[in-house]
């Protein structure tokens, strides 16, 4: 049995249970108190939180995130840190109530029953678990590896009133401990498989004035697949583009389900662009077809998944044509080496 330590979160009034193993952000948002994150594994510093009483244990937290300085400043990420003494810390990112549901992190279990190959190297994943997740639009969940300590992070592309059946979309990774090693290597249906979600803010939950520019590379699909059926079916944004890229035509997939979509619903538009392909499509960066596709973009908010540069790219396309950075939401995908037992999107 681990020691368990107390950890109270400034401004509020409950004392958390951590177990010495355990991520302080781990604990925190399986008692439903919320504390910002983003990547959950020592990239993108989103959940810093400063130690105002007691001591931590940083583990593998990479210096890039949080340096020599700031640890000796008392800095810490919540994602990582886990606590050698009973700890008050205080987040430095905001956790005042935005109105987004919050749902506790939980463990779980399912069955693969959907195992497709829809595009080059892309699979589509869809898992039936034994108890129902709730989660919002945007967000992902952690697939457990068999056999080994590392969990991987995958986006739900399913609506969030499908709590049942999580769909993934997944893209191999060379040596991917996950991809490589699992999911196209040895995975069947039928298999039983640990996840635990729902994790990420990234999300789409309430109603908006604003049009929406919806814009994925690759995998990076999956989010804003559930993000667009989610709204289109409450009916929260007045107008939606999806954009979505890839290199060649055998990237692209779930293109009839899209199209459907734009049919049936007229404020939807869907736009697959390539850009190493002449076709009948779009043709270039996705970045540069919405640039050229939007003269403004002043009153209209945006959500980006994918690959870092197309992200960056994708955020200084957009501040060029006059969208407001409060408007602009983003979901990075990192790519975690095979050695590394960190969660990633591999």
């Amino acid at each position: 049995m681990s020691d368990q330590y107390l950890v109270r979160i400034e401004g509020k009034n409950t004392d958390i249970a951590v177990e010495e193993t355990q991520s302080i952000l781990d604990a925190a948002l399986r008692a439903n108190e919320w504390l910002p994150h983003s990547c959950t594994q020592g990239t993108c510093g989103t959940c810093k939180l400063k130690v105002l009483r007691g001591e931590v244990n940083h583990r593998q937290t990479p210096e890039y995130t949080l340096t020599v300085e700031e640890r000796a400043e008392g800095l810490a990420l919540g994602c990582m840190a886990t606590p050698r003494s009973d700890l008050t810390v205080e987040p430095l990112g905001n956790v005042s109530d935005d109105g987004v549901p919050r749902h506790p992190l939980r463990d779980y279990e399912g069955t693969v029953v959907v195992l497709d190959d829809i595009a080059a190297n892309t699979r589509r994943l869809v898992i039936e678990l034994d108890t129902p997740m709730q989660f919002n639009a945007g967000q992902y969940a952690e697939l457990i590896v068999p056999e080994h300590a590392g969990a991987r992070q995958y986006s739900m592309a399913n609506p969030p009133t499908e709590t049942r059946r999580l769909e993934f979309h997944i893209k191999l990774t060379a040596g991917g401990l996950s991809t490589d090693g699992w999911i196209f290597r040895s995975m069947t249906l039928g298999e039983r498989v640990s996840l635990r979600g729902p994790l990420g803010q990234f999300n789409l939950v309430a109603k908006q004035d604003e049009p929406a520019i919806l814009i994925g590379g690759g995998t990076g699909l999956a989010p804003l697949k559930s993000i667009v059926q989610h709204a289109l079916v409450e009916d929260l944004v007045p107008e939606l583009f999806l954009y979505h890229g890839g290199r060649r035509r055998e990237d692209l997939y779930d293109v009839e389900f899209f199209r459907d979509l734009e049919h049936r619903h007229p404020h939807f538009h869907y736009r697959p662009v390539l850009s190493e392909e002449q076709w009948e499509g779009a043709t270039g960066l996705v970045t540069d077809v919405v640039v050229s596709d939007f003269p403004s973009c002043k009153g209209m908010s945006a959500f980006l998944c994918g690959p870092p540069a197309m992200v960056d790219a994708a955020v200084k396309a957009l501040k060029r044509r006059r969208m407001a950075p409060r408007l602009i939401f983003r979901e990075e995908f990192a790519i975690t080496p095979a050695t590394s037992t960190a969660p990633a999107v591999l």
